[in-house]
């Protein structure tokens, strides 16, 4: 009952909001909803009337020159660019040693495709200066909240996972085990603007179930608006994969064998009509590999006394895991549309460890096994209409998300402690309920508002069942949002919105607790554009992180008995206002961004670590407080440049600054520098031959406890274009004269009873070699529907799920 009344306020505020504004509405400047077409055209030599292999093709609106589409051409000079709106259109064509050459097109929803025919272009060697040449699509565009990583245009992506893609993002980093942030915060990671279920246990796992060939391209959003879910402290990011609207059959076959991981994926695309039917397969499977695991924990009480323990050990755990998912897209004419998809992953991740204790000078042998477990389904129906009058659009939009993992473990202390053994199954389902209108008074004015509710139940079982967790989390949202031109080419979108959320939770020894709140999130953004395509932007917003299950849970982990884990319900969340400047330029191709930024964040979640006395021996027991407030510093700059048409380098600089204090408890940390580096280089030798060199340094990270060294990793791949330029075969290896990546992580905590150091080593097989194949057959093309995105709530960044460790 008490969900009903959550969105039924919900929903009253919207069609409050919509019988204020009569139509409300604004979604970035939504376009009118209409079938889409293609243009297609031959490019000739004006002289020998042979075809231009190559030749880069760029399609812009006639009335603003904003570019929306482009492609280079093929081996016999034909070009044909994809789901095109009716407008009209500037082609602009341009090849190495021609004139650039413009060509006016227009398509109408009565005739959406249209072919130009041949198209002549005229040798110059006065004309180099004018004309930009790529190889392909451009790999980074720059928008006004956002920008993207174009993962298809990127030749070297063959043979990996959506980690490996994730690494050549500007701004974002990335660790050994996949954990994602953006400018030094936590970030949220949407799929086609949906939440998934897999993401909210572990965003490391389920970046690694994705291959890199199902992915198009990544969003990230520094400056996300009032539109979106407000979690995240440094932004979103929204990975877009290949589902398409192509018509007839289309699709992609991939595999990578390597001496660390395998995969395999299989993407298939039918249109008749206008109904359109997109699946998808994949599998990802880690080799058992030895992870080297030493541990050395220290406790000093005020009398002097030491107690130690010290670790020397093994875990030997492989991975598999796999998804798919089936979707439908139907448009009953040109204002109507709907669509579903769903989706399933799976993986199991685990396996034997070994290790030999030192405890108190006493040597002990360890033996342990843990096996760890997650299948997720998502399924999303969504609706959408449109009118005649171009942007506006009313959408409603259904989200069902329901997931199961489980781990079971056993260990044991042999002369010290008896074999321990322990189950968890948790349950995660999640539904929700949105709806969203954009309303243009203008070309310029554009006005949205929207709701959406969002149910959530957790429940942890054991085979403790005093260790039992019932956890219910509802949301109840409204935004508004409006954007207009200040001038010319000063440009303004601001909006607020509001969340009620309302929590309980229950466990077998403390009974029924709650803890609601409400939160107001404003943003604002204004944009300048300056001469020679540069923009300048300002921004502010807030933004929320909720804590999720592994922070809450208050299971007591003790799979390893001498280093225990236990969540916290009553964990505040963590609330960060943030303000951004920015400017990013287009210079004959090469892309420059350069932002600089403050963020303020109050109640920062954290590991805690202290000691705990069991017999003889002293543990480690790991919780989450909410340790005080951070303010963080930082600038990041992003470059891409070809010196030669198919040379192409890239870096990505990052630093921020990290302090956290709190004077009620005493915490000052004082301010430490992180940075993260990226570099790639990559070169196209002609008739198919691509090589690409990347590296990626990564600071050490601070806690208010401690620090984790650097960590630096790197990668080359060489790929062929076979079978006229429909597949390609490809090798590809990752630290090849190194096979452990070393991670040390020290310790320290000192409180009135005792003063504890710890400090772990692990050396992570990294070293890996590696041969991919892939296949396309068809034409593929893709259109993002408006969708579901569930952004509100805090990952455990240092865990890949429930089990923590290392992962393959």
């Amino acid at each position: 009952m008490k969900k009903l009344l959550l969105f039924a306020i919900t929903l009253g505020s919207f069609f409050s909001a919509h019988a204020q504004f009569g139509a409300p509405g604004f979604g970035g400047g939504a376009k009118k909803s209409t079938v889409t077409g293609k243009i297609t055209a031959t490019i000739l030599d004006s002289l020998t009337k042979k075809p231009i292999d190559y030749a880069t093709v760029s399609l812009v609106t006639a009335k603003d020159n904003k570019s929306v589409n482009g492609g280079v051409t093929d081996e016999k000079g034909k070009l044909s660019l994809q789901n095109i709106s009716p407008d009209t259109y500037k082609l602009k064509i341009g090849f190495m040693g021609y004139k650039t050459k413009t060509v006016d097109v227009a398509t109408t929803p009565a005739k959406p495709d249209q072919n130009i025919g041949v198209i002549y272009i005229s040798p110059t060697a006065n004309a180099l200066a004018d004309v930009e040449v790529t190889g392909t699509k451009a790999v980074i565009e720059n928008k006004i909240d956002r920008m993207v990583y174009n993962a298809e245009a990127d030749g070297t992506n063959a043979g990996g996972d959506a980690t490996d893609v994730m690494r050549k993002v500007p701004m974002l980093s990335v660790d050994v085990d996949g954990n994602v942030q953006l400018r030094g915060g936590a970030v949220r990671v949407l799929i086609n603007g949906k939440p998934s279920g897999t993401m909210a246990s572990s965003v490391s796992d389920a970046l690694k179930m994705i291959p890199a060939e199902q992915i198009k391209s990544v969003e990230v959003i520094t400056s996300p608006s009032a539109k979106y879910d407000a979690e995240g402290s440094g932004g979103i990011i929204n990975i877009i994969t290949k589902k398409s609207n192509a018509q007839g059959v289309s699709g992609t076959v991939n595999a990578a064998v390597g001496t660390r991981q395998n995969n395999g994926a299989f993407n298939l695309t039918a249109k008749t009509g206008r109904l359109s039917v997109n699946t998808s397969l994949g599998t990802n499977l880690a080799y058992a590999q030895k992870s080297i695991v030493q541990f050395d924990n220290r406790t000093t009480y005020p009398n002097g006394l030491v107690n130690s323990t010290s670790q020397d050990g093994f875990s030997k755990w492989s991975r598999e895991g796999y998804n798919g998912s089936f979707g439908l897209d139907y448009d009953f004419n040109a204002y109507n549309n709907v669509s579903s998809t769903i989706k399933y992953n799976g993986f199991s991740n685990g396996g034997p460890g070994s290790a030999d204790y030192v405890i108190n000078g006493q040597p002990f042998m360890n033996v342990s096994d843990m096996d760890m477990g997650f299948n997720n389904l998502d399924w999303n129906v969504d609706y959408k209409h449109t009118t005649k009058k171009e942007g506006e659009e009313f959408s409603i939009s259904g989200q069902l998300s329901s997931g199961r993992n489980t781990t079971d473990f056993t260990n044991e202390i042999i002369g010290l402690f008896p074999a321990r053994n322990n189950s968890n199954v948790g349950k995660n389902n999640e539904y929700t309920a949105q709806t969203d209108y954009t309303y243009p008074f203008s070309k310029s004015t554009i006005l949205e508002v929207g709701a959406k509710g969002i149910f959530r139940n957790i429940n942890s079982e054991f085979d403790e069942s005093s260790q039992d967790f019932e956890y219910n989390q509802n949301v109840a949202a409204a935004y508004g949002v409006i954007s207009f031109n200040l001038s010319k080419k000063l440009k303004f979108k601001g909006g607020v919105r509001s969340e009620y959320t309302q929590i309980d939770f229950n466990t077998q020894t403390s009974g029924l607790q709650k803890n609601d709140y409400f939160n107001v999130f404003p943003s604002a953004i204004i944009s300048q554009t300056l001469k020679g395509n540069a923009t300048l932007k300002l921004s502010y917003n807030r933004r929320v992180q909720r804590p999720s299950l592994t922070y809450l849970n208050p299971f007591l982990n003790n799979s390893d008995p001498l280093n225990v884990r236990q969540g916290r319900p009553d964990l505040a969340p963590e609330l960060s206002d943030n303000f951004e400047l920015g400017y990013s330029t287009f210079i004959k191709g090469s892309v420059i961004n350069a932002s600089v930024f403050y963020r303020r964040t109050g109640g920062v979640i954290e590991s805690s670590v202290t000691t705990f006395q069991q017999g003889t021996a002293t543990g480690s027991f790991t919780s989450y407080i909410n340790v005080g407030t951070a303010q963080t510093y930082g600038a990041n700059i992003f470059g891409s440049y070809n010196p030669k048409p198919k040379w192409t380098l890239m870096s990505n600089l990052g630093v921020n600054t990290y302090e956290v204090s709190n004077s009620q408890t005493g915490v000052s940390t004082g301010t430490f520098l992180n940075y993260n580096i990226f570099a790639r280089s990559a070169y196209g030798f002609g008739a198919g031959y691509n090589f690409e060199l990347f590296g990626v340094v990564n600071s050490p990270r601070r806690t208010y406890q401690g620090k984790t060294d650097a960590m630096v990793f790197y990668g080359a791949s060489f790929k062929k274009d076979i079978m006229k330029k429909k597949g390609t075969i490809g090798v590809n290896v990752l630290n090849p004269f190194t096979r452990d990546l070393h991670i040390r992580t020290v310790n320290n905590s000192v409180t009135p009873t005792a003063t504890l150091y710890q400090s772990t080593n692990i050396y992570y097989p990294l070293r890996s070699f590696g041969v991919n194949f892939s296949y396309s057959f068809g034409k593929l093309k893709f259109t993002e529907k408006k969708k579901i995105k569930n952004d509100d709530v805090k990952k455990d960044e240092q865990q890949g799920g429930m089990g923590g460790g290392i992962q393959q």
